[in-house]
């Protein structure tokens, strides 16, 4: 794949991984792909703005020498410590030994660390620029958004934003820009980053934004380094980002559990089918054969959450214990759950639920449900009625 011009003069040098199925170890699915976003800057004096991951580095390479000559680099940008975004820099600055390493201090820390180079580094802060000739760069720090070393590029001349991380997604594709997408798939991959990679930030997220729009900040695109570049409507991905980082959700339920021999899962599709009775969307999801990142991506925009497990060792199965402890990692806002069960001759489950559930800052609206051993026709009566209780507050949550 050759590089593509952007803007003028503006090149995208990034490199498409096709084969990628996890991200950070195996907590993000990435059905998808993904790609990791490079662009080069050519003026009076030339910048590259992020790198690849490391294994992509001569790709990225490749694109820029049918550009320019890489001993020509005056700056490389550094907006993100990660390996993904930082691991191919010692190889551009081997043919670039003259440019000058930019970042924030944190970056500079981060990046001495992982690749123990004593480089040429110029430290910026928010405000600060740095003239290319016709453009100029303008950085604006971005802590936890999502590392403590994270920062934005801001080019005036051409309203263009490069925010690393931010506004990103997973998705490989030949093509580059928003509108040579399906849309509904790009937000749906939006979704699902911003869900598993930026929702525990979600408050910074809005501080961020704002300060952004006090700044007065034109911005005709979006350039992240995951994904594709928003150049049709950039304001759809921000106006989402404030929607989700403000914990805006629709009238919607999901069912998480796991069962150990089948008592668990018959309450699940009672519940299920109390749920659907109040004419509320619901989705039921088995651990561990439905795909975390996935159920987590779905949760975004949801309203309700009821979490189910059998009891083993007076706690819940195995298979829940990841779901529990991404739920305490991420801290979703605005959310409604409840627990539910089942047990031989002692709980559990149910309590460890409700705990794990507290501590991530959920809001638990509704009575536990437990059954001890198999639930009979009255208790999966109960199981019908406990989704329908939980359907209407719901309901009357999303009215109000």
């Amino acid at each position: 794949m050759s590089f593509t011009e952007i803007l003028e003069n503006i090149f995208w040098v990034g490199a498409v991984d096709w084969n990628i199925r996890h991200f950070h170890g195996f907590t993000y699915s990435t059905h998808r792909g993904t790609s990791y976003n490079a662009y080069l800057i050519m003026d009076e004096k030339t910048a590259l703005i992020d790198t690849v991951r490391g294994t992509f580095a001569e790709e990225m390479i490749d694109k820029i020498r049918q550009i320019i000559d890489p001993s020509k680099i005056d700056f490389v940008v550094a907006n993100h410590v990660e390996p993904d975004h930082s691991g191919a820099i010692s190889e551009i600055l081997k043919l670039a030994p003259k440019a000058k390493v930019v970042g924030t201090a944190r970056c500079k820390e981060g990046l001495q660390k992982h690749y123990f180079s004593n480089w040429d580094f110029q430290v910026v802060r928010t405000g600060d620029e740095i003239n290319l000739g016709k453009r100029s760069l303008r950085f604006i720090e971005a802590p936890m958004l999502h590392w403590p070393d994270t920062m934005f590029t801001y080019i005036e001349k051409d309203a263009l934003l490069l925010p690393n991380d931010g506004f990103g997604q997973h998705l490989a594709t030949s093509k580059r820009f928003d509108d040579e997408v399906d849309e509904k798939i790009l937000m749906m991959e939006a979704a699902k980053y911003y869900a598993n990679i930026l929702w525990p930030f979600s408050r910074l997220v809005t501080r961020k934004i704002e300060e952004i729009q006090k700044l007065g900040l034109k911005i005709r695109m979006i350039a992240p380094s995951h994904g594709i570049i928003w150049r049709s409507n950039p304001t759809k991905i921000v106006e989402a980002y404030l929607r989700w980082a403000r914990g805006v959700a629709e009238k919607k339920i999901l069912v998480v559990y796991d069962t150990m021999w089948g008592s668990t899962e018959k309450m699940a599709k009672a519940i299920v089918e109390g749920i659907s009775s109040e004419d509320v969307e619901t989705t039921l999801f088995r651990l561990p054969f439905s795909d975390l990142g996935d159920i987590i991506g779905e949760l975004l925009e949801a309203k309700g959450l009821l979490v189910g497990s059998a009891t083993i060792n007076n706690g819940v199965l195995p298979t829940v214990t990841p779901f529990l402890e991404e739920m305490q990692g991420l801290k979703p806002r605005n959310k409604l759950a409840a627990a539910f069960g089942s047990y031989g001759w002692g709980g559990g489950a149910v309590k460890t639920i409700e705990e794990s559930l507290e501590k991530a800052g959920v809001e638990m609206v509704a009575p536990s449900l437990t059954v001890k051993w198999v639930p009979d026709k009255n208790e999966i009566q109960k199981c019908f009625e406990f989704g329908k209780k939980f359907a209407k507050k719901v309901s009357e949550t999303n009215q109000s």
